[in-house]
């Protein structure tokens, strides 16, 4: 079965759906979601440092936290989600998902060890359940939200309304920095929790009041002939025909891999290297770097639409220079004494490198037809949150902790653990192993850190790739 636009659609495949302060509306409701996507999913790394040494986590274990942990169910109940959203009312998908990830994220506050039957669970399990459940419900907003996009702006205006949506990955790093960070020094970290899932409830009843449905396939050309029930074999076979996609995948996985592993040790880098609590490390040192972050994606989305006509590839090749140049300002900024110059380059580094949000999703979007949008950033995410985001976070954390033990062991302290070189513990180790604890506790985080960021040069050498065939693939001009 199958439908074709009708003419009701002629206008709005030039204008979009609603007025003009209408689809403005829901394009700041979605970037409100999405800030708060990301607000939810990046307060565990902002509590780190506190929360870390009371629950006695190693850094391989924080990092299957902040990854892996939270993308295995977020990336696999994407795709049937993004299935749903091809045909179901996505407001509606999109209001149950934000009020379930808010819930399950104000919970991750009451992490503690429990007994249960005589048996004691750690509060890692509890935590790391809770992560799961914000996965899940967080797994409901980016597929639904950038099909809603592609029926609100028609194809001319949306690589800067899907830049500016974009926009919260680094402002809800932002935000989940200003908000968290001096409430956990003032309050504790349990109480940060709180404070940034409950209002995320109230989002979303909001949300469902006053945002309007549009008809699916709006902004297509008049005549366009939709399947009415897309298959997620439809949009395999439609994918697998436009290499440009697969190219910028791999670019995306390999940028969030790095880019996740960084933010989710940042604070922890930080604190061990400068010694600054978890609320100074977020206000003077992360928020700055999201906020820089934040105007390189919109950046990158604006010069690539007014750069179009010229260049059809600019926003291949615009993240492909930014990715490729953040790496000697990663290098300055994980090797430098000097806790200033360690904050200029990750505000460059930041800038220029985060461009390639605007990129994947405009490519994303571009390259298949409307009924298989959905689709389409399903997969896009599904691999780039399962390879990058839940491996990147874990492999510096492993890294961390290897390099934590090769290093105690050359100083002459191999019975020395991570956990006795964090907060209180520290104070009552003998002097001597004080001072390997000064050392191997910063320096085994650096050097992963380090080692991680290299990996930007080959992240944009895959969006240079990504020109070879994007011209030839795009369906949306």
């Amino acid at each position: 079965m199958s439908a074709t636009t009708t003419a009701a659609g002629a206008d709005g495949h030039i204008t979009g759906f609603g007025s003009k302060p209408y689809r403005s509306y829901v394009l700041n409701a979605l970037l409100l979601i999405y800030i708060l996507n990301f607000v939810d999913r990046g307060l565990l790394s902002v509590v780190a440092p506190q929360m870390k040494p009371e629950l006695g986590i190693s850094d391989t274990a924080f990092g299957l936290l902040t990854g892996f942990g939270f993308a295995l169910l977020y990336t696999f109940v994407g795709i049937p989600l993004a299935q749903f959203a091809e045909t179901r009312h996505r407001v509606w998908i999109m209001t149950v998902c934000v009020a379930l990830w808010s819930l399950m994220t104000a919970l991750c506050g009451l992490a503690a060890p429990i007994t249960i039957g005589g048996m004691v669970i750690g509060g890692f399990w509890i935590l790391l359940a809770c992560r799961v459940g914000v996965g899940i419900g967080e797994a409901g907003c980016t597929p639904p939200a950038n099909s809603l996009i592609a029926d609100y702006y028609p194809p001319q205006r949306r690589s800067t309304a899907l830049g500016y949506y974009a926009m919260g990955v680094t402002l809800g790093g932002l935000l989940a920095n200003l908000i968290g960070g001096p409430i956990t020094d003032a309050f504790g970290w349990r109480m940060a929790f709180f404070v940034v899932g409950l209002p995320g409830l109230l989002v979303a009843v909001v949300f469902k009041m006053t945002v309007k449905e549009p008809p699916r396939g709006y902004t297509d050309p008049p005549g366009t002939v939709r399947k009415a029930r897309p298959k997620f074999a439809d949009g395999m076979r439609e994918l697998a025909s436009k290499p440009s996609f697969w190219w910028m995948t791999a670019g995306a996985t390999i940028a969030s891999f790095c880019g996740y592993g960084i933010a989710s040790f940042q604070s922890l880098f930080i604190n061990r290297s400068f010694d600054l609590s978890a609320g100074q490390a977020a206000v003077y040192i992360n928020a700055p770097v999201a906020l820089a972050a934040a105007i390189g994606t919109l950046a990158t989305g604006w010069l690539a639409e007014r750069l179009g006509k010229r260049s059809p590839n600019a926003i291949a090749w615009l993240p492909g220079v930014g990715l490729t140049l953040s790496v000697p300002f990663y290098f300055v900024a994980f090797t430098t004494q000097n806790l200033t110059l360690c904050l200029i380059a990750l505000i460059i580094g930041g800038g220029i490198k985060y461009g390639y949000l605007a990129a994947q999703y405009t490519i994303g979007q571009g390259v298949v037809t409307a009924q298989v949008r959905a689709v389409a950033t399903a997969v896009l995410l599904f691999v780039i949150n399962l390879l990058g985001y839940g491996l990147g976070p874990l492999f510096i954390g492993a890294l961390s902790d290897m390099l934590f033990r090769m290093k105690v062991a050359n100083l002459g302290a191999a019975e020395l653990t991570r956990q006795a070189c964090e907060g209180a513990a520290r104070a009552a180790l003998p002097a001597a192993e004080q001072a390997v604890c000064a050392v191997a506790h910063p320096e085994s985080l650096q050097h992963s850190m380090l080692i991680t960021s290299a990996l930007y040069a080959v992240a944009g050498l895959c969006f240079f790739m990504t020109m070879r065939w994007l011209k030839r693939d795009m369906v949306a001009r």
